[in-house]
């Protein structure tokens, strides 16, 4: 009960090195491909929910959209493995750094939406200004609906990583309070243990649920601007 409570927020060191490369790339191991002419089950599984997700995300897009698909699906497996990872314990979860995320959503936002000024110039700028709008009110709205535009990849950022903090620091609390109340109230300790066996299937649930919005409001963005 004397551990630090974000002990576990921090980037795990060794003589003095950051191991958050070697933990970023480990995801890929997860995923190998397969020379071989029938894939075993686990790859089978991973193709089809790849291609289910591909076309749900990817099917409202046009043929300059859908180009984006293998980097949407990349990002999608890398944001989904990594939160799962981070289930282990002991374990480190790199989307719990705001820094990591923001990595990650300024330059797809950057991306799509200068896709969207080189591609369809006027569209793009005419989302600054609403049709029909009182003139007295242009400035404002301007104001406003550019400021909203660089608001996007900061909730995309601060949304994956509030998520992801919370239920770790959930189950770090729950865990410790079970541990706690064995030697005062082997009940209470049993319902305590119930429950945090619930928020730890909750956490598998919203790892995944995390990572698919992430990758959609990306996809969503991109539509927008294509």
């Amino acid at each position: 009960m004397n551990e630090n409570l974000f002990a576990s927020f921090i980037t795990p060191m060794i003589l003095g090195l950051p191991l958050a490369t070697l933990i970023v790339m480990f995801p890929s191991l997860l995923f190998p491909t397969s020379n071989r002419l029938i894939n075993n089950r686990l790859l089978s599984l991973q193709q089809w929910m790849l291609k289910l997700v591909s076309k749900q995300m990817m099917g409202i897009h046009n043929t300059k959209g859908q180009t984006w698909t293998l980097m949407l699906m990349s990002l999608i497996l890398f944001i989904g493995s990594t939160n799962l990872l981070g289930l282990l314990p002991h374990s480190f979860t790199p989307t719990t750094q705001l820094s990591m995320n923001l990595g990650m959503a300024i330059p797809l936002w950057a991306g799509a939406v200068i896709t969207g000024f080189r591609n369809k110039t006027k569209a793009s700028l005419a989302h600054f200004l609403p049709q029909g709008t009182p003139t007295p009110l242009i400035p404002m709205l301007v104001i406003i609906e550019t400021i909203s535009l660089f608001i996007q990849p900061m909730a995309l950022a601060v949304r994956l990583t509030a998520n992801i903090t919370a239920g770790h620091l959930l189950i770090h609390l729950i865990g410790g309070a079970t541990l706690a109340l064995m030697n005062i109230s082997t009940t209470t300790a049993l319902i305590t243990f119930i429950i945090l066996i619930l928020l730890t299937i909750l956490e598998f649930a919203v790892a995944m649920i995390q990572a698919y919005v992430f990758t959609l409001l990306v996809s969503l963005y991109l539509h927008d601007n294509t």
